[in-house]
């Protein structure tokens, strides 16, 4: 098993297509065996489905994730644990022990009116409606 995390300085990044990060961690007999950081090298939303089908992961935690990108994921038979927030290590810890906290519906659109892209904070529909993955973030 292969688990991808959104990452940015040890924690969970908020933002899935936006993410400059993930981190990868291999998985045996239910235990972590290697992880490590690799960059998207710049690509953005519909790429990232891609590298992660290239790196043979099959399970994303992030934050938010809008709803192509969850569809780019699930046609490429990710699992997707989306609307987590805080640790990636700790994350990945409590998906591999069944006590993951996440949002199986999680939405977010990050795209405004006539095509406009919203800086995260700003007013929109994700999680709980208190910025990304309803988890307050600025």
């Amino acid at each position: 098993m292969k688990i991808a995390v959104t990452y940015e300085n040890g924690n969970v990044f908020q933002h899935f297509g936006r993410t400059e990060q993930f981190k990868i961690y291999d998985i045996t007999d239910g235990k972590v065996t290697s992880a490590q950081v690799a960059g998207t090298d710049g690509n953005g939303h519909g790429a990232l489905a891609g590298m992660l089908v290239e790196w043979n992961v099959d399970t994303l935690i992030c934050g938010g994730i809008g709803a192509g990108a969850q569809a780019a994921l699930a046609q490429s038979g990710i699992r997707l644990f989306g609307g987590v927030s805080g640790s990636a290590d700790d994350a990945v810890n409590a998906f591999l022990a069944g006590k993951l906290a996440y949002n199986p519906d999680i939405q977010c659109d990050h795209h405004g009116h006539h095509g406009e892209e919203h800086q995260c904070g700003e007013e929109h529909h994700c999680g709980e409606g208190k910025g990304c993955a309803g988890n307050g973030e600025a």
